[in-house]
């Protein structure tokens, strides 16, 4: 039973009026006298709403809805006392005022009937089909007596999940609370404040991402006047005063219009007021308010491109403030939101902001999904368009879809609510482009942690680093608006997340599958937070030599550590002590040096002997077994371990230096590329610096 549906009797004596009073007085206001040929007056107001969006619509489904709806609802009243009916009515106005198609009307007049009436999903599919019984069913709450205190988070869960499949769904709700919240007044102020911060922590962060600011804008409001009545009221005063006053935007909109028109842009110039958290918010920003801060003008124009040449004019006659542009018809807002914003300096210094849309734009604005009209037409015979088990929603988001894969991790019901809640709290999204080109959508804030459970679900347990940009990257980066970003697995099945992930994750995806394993694995958590380890020298045969000669005589050939060169390596050598000629490959920085002091080189070439010796440093990311993978490879290549450095990990980054000796030169190549497949390496590359070479 919905909390606005009470006991007719009980609802009677508690205002000590005869019910059937009450109830005739309301049918009489309601019905009204009805013709067979027209509507009833009760509906004829949001007949016209409709008509006005819809010209050809047909009424006659509205006509049995309303019937269903009012015989069903019959005897029951709100608690403000009037007849229950007034509460769909009013709903199914508001949304027929944004140009919402029959259907949806259809099912906002139903929408409480299955929920508090003996009418069931059976009647509504065999008498309005499979559509209108999807969008009711969407909307009825589940039973508290069946679910206890998780009956408002699961069927909210219920409720997002019936809008993955049909965003209209959500529209609906939307449109409901609006009404309940214009009529919260007749509640216990405990209870009001309850509703308030649902309202404000869910509800209003959904009307947002649905792109329905003309709900959103209603229900910030009358939210702020609940929760904030202090602040509201000084608002009220404010915005009471300022109507007193001559509006300096009346000027600047005359300017603008006769600088539209003079151009020859048939446009239409509006002064929009600003709701009331908007002044609120306006004030925070600027301290004292000036008296065009109390609104903003709007400009409709009929095509795209006359929203750029508005634009130019506006710019070229008024002085613009920079600082102010925003271009969201190029960019639009990941709500569907298009519009240009800028701000002038009027006539006598007054800052006036400035929309400029389309008449469309201006309709998706205000409506959001709602005046995308019927998104599934063409593609439903008597129920919902399948793709396989899941509907094809051309309106579905990427928030939305990201909210309904996560929440099939989160069984309970209070880590499926405050997730609910943290997850909508954000208002921007960032699309970043994966190696292999896909794209993915995250809240602005997101780390590569996110991106990486995004991308693999569970599999990002074994994630061990990333490379946003091409450039190395560790997991707690944050990424911007438009990176490419490279996330690098282990194969290592036992591999998991460090506690420490749980700081990076901003999503809840993330943050739940994280828990979850932390939660199976309580040892796993600890490895990638464990001291570093000591440097580890691994001594091996010392056997072979350089394979550089010289024509010299008794002189000892060396390979610099430097460089490690190695055949076929252009070289050159220089004397050093001990009547000994260092090899060094021709980029070396020290060949370049040794010049610079007048050092002479020395000829050198490479001998007939195809072993050599080279000093690899391989950079990963520190792992278990890291060390055992990588000699695995080496020897896979018949390459032989003169001696190994491992150096402490630095921010989980771990090097590997390596002096081998190799049969044949040849082979380096396929050498380098075995260690670089290691799990956790990502760069394997011949030595710049002194090695430790036998």
């Amino acid at each position: 039973m919905s909390a606005e549906a009470t006991n007719p009797g009980a609802q009677s004596r508690r205002r000590g009026r005869p019910r059937i009073d009450l109830r005739r007085l309301g049918r009489a206001a309601l019905l009204g006298p009805v013709s067979r040929d027209r509507l009833p007056d009760a509906i004829g107001h949001v007949a016209d709403a409709h008509r006005a969006h819809h010209p050809d619509a047909d009424l006659a489904v509205l006509h049995r809805a309303y019937v269903l709806a009012e015989a069903s609802h019959r005897g029951q009243f709100r608690k403000s006392g009037e007849p229950y009916i007034t509460h769909p009515l009013a709903v199914t106005l508001i949304l027929a005022e944004l140009g919402a198609e029959t259907t949806t009307l259809t099912a906002s007049l139903l929408h409480d009937t299955v929920e508090d009436t003996e009418v069931t999903l059976d009647q509504v599919r065999a008498e309005f089909g499979a559509e209108v019984t999807y969008l009711v069913d969407g909307v009825t709450k589940l039973e508290k007596v069946d679910y206890g205190a998780a009956a408002e988070p699961e069927t909210f869960r219920k409720m997002l999940v019936a809008t993955g499949d049909d965003v209209r769904v959500m529209s609906i709700k939307l449109a409901d609370r609006l009404h309940n919240m214009r009529t919260l007044g007749v509640m216990r102020p405990e209870k009001q404040a309850r509703i308030a911060k649902v309202t404000r922590d869910v509800l209003i962060p959904l009307a947002e991402r649905l792109g329905v600011q003309a709900l959103k804008s209603e229900l910030e409001d009358l939210v702020f006047a609940i929760l904030h009545p202090e602040e509201y009221e000084r608002t009220r005063i404010l915005i009471a005063a300022n109507s007193g006053t001559p509006d300096p935007l009346t000027g600047i909109a005359d300017g603008v219009r006769g600088v539209l028109r003079e151009a020859g842009i048939n446009a239409e110039v509006l002064i929009r007021p600003r709701h009331f958290v908007s002044v609120h918010r306006v004030q925070l920003k600027r301290g004292e308010l000036r008296g065009s801060d109390f609104g903003r003008l709007l400009v409709l124009v009929a095509e795209d491109a006359d929203c750029y040449a508005v634009l130019g004019e506006l710019h070229t006659c008024f002085t613009p403030v920079v600082s102010e542009f925003k271009d969201f018809i190029a960019s639009p807002k990941f709500n569907l939101y298009q519009s240009l914003h800028t701000a002038v300096v009027g006539p006598g210094g007054e800052v006036a902001e400035v929309l400029i849309r389309t008449h469309q734009m201006h309709k998706v604005a205000e409506a959001g999904v709602i005046a995308l009209g019927n998104p599934y037409a063409g593609g439903i015979g008597d129920g919902p368009q399948q793709s396989g088990d899941e509907r094809e929603d051309p309106t579905r988001p990427g928030w939305l879809s990201r909210l309904l894969d996560w929440q099939q991790n989160a069984p309970d019901p209070d880590t499926f609510w405050s997730s609910l809640r943290e997850e909508l709290a954000g208002d921007s999204e960032i699309t970043v482009f994966c190696a292999d080109g896909h794209t993915l959508v995250l809240p602005a804030g997101a780390s590569c942690v996110d991106a990486a459970y995004a991308q693999y679900g569970e599999v990002a347990h074994g994630c061990i680093g990333a490379r946003v940009n091409g450039r190395l990257a560790t997991l707690s980066t944050v990424l911007n608006d438009g990176d490419t970003v490279q996330l690098l697995l282990a194969q290592d099945a036992t591999s998991g997340p460090s506690s420490d992930w749980l700081d990076h994750a901003r999503t809840p995806a993330a943050r739940i599958a994280i828990s979850g394993w932390l939660a199976a694995n309580p040892e796993g958590g600890k490895v990638a937070s464990a001291a570093p380890r000591p440097q580890v020298n691994v001594p091996a045969d010392r056997r072979g030599a350089a394979n550089a000669v010289t024509d010299l005589p008794d002189v000892t050939v060396r390979l610099a550590g430097c460089c490690t060169p190695v055949p076929p390596d252009a070289v050159t050598g220089f004397s050093v002590r001990g009547a000994a000629v260092t090899v060094h490959r021709h980029q070396c920085p020290a060949v370049a040096r040794m010049k610079a002091v007048g050092r002479p080189p020395v000829e050198v070439r490479w001998g007939d002997a195809a072993a050599c010796r080279v000093t690899l440093v391989a950079e990963a990311f520190g792992r278990p077994r890291l060390l055992a993978d990588l000699t695995e490879a080496i020897a896979t290549a018949d390459a032989a371990v003169i001696s190994a450095t491992v150096e402490p990990p630095s921010e989980q980054r771990v090097r590997h230096t390596y002096t081998l000796q190799l049969p044949d030169a040849a082979g380096l190549p396929a050498l380098m590329r075995a260690m670089r497949d290691v799990a956790g390496v990502y760069d394997v590359s011949r030595a710049q610096h002194p090695a430790a070479a036998g």
